[in-house]
């Protein structure tokens, strides 16, 4: 058997030439000169030669493939059958390259097929040339394609009109559904279909434990097949006798719904899975016109638009949500009895496709990840940064290539952690700053600006805690007021000072250490956490105000760590707390990725149940305040016997790992 294919060295046609090779063929490819070297690799992966797979030189989008005659010659009469499989399988795509790349391109292929005297054309179409046909769309049907507005579907079935119209050669014709990786192996080689929603799970699954559930949406249903099977179904349907002419839809017969789809990858993934999905139809008594119109609301729009480009899902993927329509396989069915090709069930090989994606095809894998890549020759401040988590991440800034400006109160320590960094390579730039002195952070904005023009990461970091019960704190109103003088007031007074130059630039990045105690109401903290609280709201008025000006915020709540800050209470010394090295990565994951918020997954289930069950939530942190005393210092002791730690205490404190008590 001699074949010829157009889309060889594509996703199935490399699978669909393993096949054809396997039955003892020989392989012509199309390929563009410049893809020379792509069909060679291939080559090597089949385990095949020249003699065997031979390239064709030549071009989709001209007359006969652009086919030199010579080579025409050689193959006219020695075809047995001509699979066309290259297109556009993209609805991101521009309209004009999917009109010249299907249409076309399809024409073109129908033109060189008869040419060179194929005796069969299989024509690789898809379920998109039935447009948005709402309810069972049979395999002899064409015609009633409906809705067949976005430029994908028309260009699909304008595609496959052209075979139905005008090819001379005996035909058949091929819809697969969504073809994502192969079941056993997962391999893929781009974003489509499902895969555009695998960044948002990721993100679901870093911010949330897997046992949490969420609220989703319910969908139509998608049909989703494995490249393994659509490829062993052609494969074996066109070297059957008798079925020229005929359609065959290479699909799932049983399809899953959107929302089913998202839990079923949110398992693979190890995220949460949506415990509630709402069914749209629920606002099926809106007018259409309605509805449309709140769509086109600017505001809407860019609301929409902002959030679907965070998440990497192009906005026209939206429009096939509420998919209507159900595909008939009574063909396929009837062809593939007995041959024990069939489409395994999602569930099955779901995380294999998740995992093949993680590894291979998430965008974060192609971006410059690295602190370096993302901190080298910038300009960033970190405040406190002589000790604990600011020393912790200066050095790691420092050993990134950062122009790194530090700040603090003491001078004579400062010089010494300067001495320290630039022993190591770095290039720091020390200026002495009391940052709870709203002068002196003043001056220290104006030296930095003037010696270095401008700011791209701002770290604050400098704070005060104070751990005593409100009992105690009564004769002791400067609690409050040290500690929102230098955690607020200090660095609101630097963010202020810095803007104007970041927004100017419109580049700029605000990174505030702030406490988990903020998520979990932490007593004993009220006078520290209020102060962090109040910088967490400021934070994100600001950021709501500069957002469309690239410049961000990221709040770290920090749990707790073993710093300086802390010593003092001695208890801290018998439970499970971070190191400042461990802090300073959060601070560096911040820097590189630019969330919203960092926070510890308990922390972040603290503040959901803080929302949803406030009581519960008061009852739990009041249990941890009765089982934890103040220290000594905070009653007006001054004992420095270290306090015993009973068995309990360590228990709660391990399974509420990093919250203050």
């Amino acid at each position: 058997m001699n074949y010829f294919l157009t889309g060889g060295t594509g996703f199935i046609g490399r699978f669909l030439v393993e096949k054809l090779l396997a039955r003892g063929g020989t392989v012509h490819v199309l390929v563009r000169e410049q893809s020379l070297g792509k069909l060679e690799d291939l080559r090597q992966r089949w385990g095949a030669d020249e003699s065997r797979v031979k390239a064709v030189i030549g071009d989709l989008t001209s007359k006969n493939l652009g086919i030199d005659a010579k080579t025409m010659k050689a193959l006219k009469g020695n075809v047995d059958h001509v699979f066309h499989l290259a297109a556009v399988y993209d609805m991101a795509a521009d309209e004009e390259s999917q009109a010249t790349t299907n249409i076309d391109g399809t024409r073109a292929a129908v033109q060189a097929a008869e040419a060179m005297g194929a005796k069969h054309f299989h024509h690789v179409s898809s379920i998109a040339a039935a447009g948005m046909f709402k309810g069972i769309f049979r395999e002899d049907m064409f015609e009633e394609a409906e809705k067949l507005d976005h430029p994908y579907l028309r260009t699909k079935h304008e595609s496959e009109k052209v075979v139905r119209e005008e090819c001379k050669v005996p035909f058949r014709i091929y819809r697969p559904g969504m073809v994502i990786g192969h079941s056993q192996t997962g391999e893929m080689d781009k974003i489509d279909g499902p895969y555009y929603f695998f960044k948002l799970i990721q993100k679901i699954r870093h911010a949330l434990p897997q046992w949490v559930p969420t609220i989703g949406i319910e969908g139509g249903r998608l049909n989703i097949v494995p490249v393994d099977f659509v490829v062993n179904a052609m494969d074996h349907i066109a070297h059957l006798d008798g079925e020229d002419g005929k359609c065959f839809h290479l699909v799932d017969p049983d399809p899953y719904k959107v929302g089913e789809i998202l839990n079923i990858f949110s398992e693979a993934g190890h995220a949460p899975r949506m415990a509630m999905r709402i069914d749209s139809r629920m606002f099926g008594f809106i007018p259409p016109f309605i509805r449309q119109s709140v769509k086109n609301l600017p505001p809407v729009k860019r609301i929409t638009g902002a959030v679907l480009d965070d998440m990497g899902i192009p906005s026209s993927v939206m429009s096939f949500i509420n998919y209507p329509t159900r595909f008939d396989t009574r063909e396929v069915d009837r062809v593939l009895k007995g041959s024990g090709i069939e489409v395994p069930r999602l569930p099955s090989y779901a995380a294999v496709i998740w995992d093949y994606w993680e590894r291979n095809l998430d965008p974060d894998l192609f971006k410059d990840r690295t602190l370096k890549g993302t901190v080298e020759g910038k300009v960033c401040v970190v405040t406190g940064a002589t000790s604990g988590i600011g020393l912790a991440t200066a050095e790691k800034l420092a050993e990134a290539g950062a122009i790194l400006v530090i700040g603090a109160r003491t001078k004579e320590t400062l010089d010494e952690v300067t001495a320290q960094l630039e022993a190591k390579g770095g290039n720091v730039h020390a200026y002495q700053c009391d940052f709870s002195d709203m002068e002196d952070c003043d001056r220290f904005v104006k030296t930095v600006l003037d010696n270095h023009g401008h700011v791209d990461v701002l770290v604050n970091n400098a704070g005060r805690s104070i751990r005593r019960s409100l009992a105690l704190s009564f004769d002791r109103f400067h609690d409050f007021e040290r500690t929102m003088q230098l955690n607020y007031f200090g660095s609101v007074r630097l963010i202020m000072g810095f803007a104007p130059a970041m927004l100017e630039r419109r580049r700029g990045h605000v990174i505030n250490i702030s406490s988990i105690g903020v998520l979990t109401n932490a007593p004993r903290f009220s006078a520290y956490v209020a102060s962090k609280s109040a910088l967490d709201a400021f934070s994100r008025c600001a950021a709501a105000e500069w957002s469309d000006r690239n410049v961000s915020f990221t709040t770290i709540n920090m749990p707790l760590v073993k710093t300086p800050m802390i010593a003092p209470t001695k208890i801290y010394d018998s439970v499970p707390t971070l190191t400042p090295e461990e802090a300073a990565q959060m601070v560096a994951d911040a820097i590189v990725y630019r969330p919203k918020r960092i926070a510890t997954r308990l922390g972040v289930f603290a503040s959901v149940l803080n929302s949803l069950t406030p009581k519960l939530g008061e009852i739990i942190m009041n249990t941890g305040y009765r089982m934890f005393p103040d220290s000594p210092s905070a009653a007006g002791s001054k004992s420095l016997e270290k306090p015993k730690v009973s068995t309990e205490q360590v228990a709660f404190a391990a399974i509420m790992r990093g919250i203050h008590w």
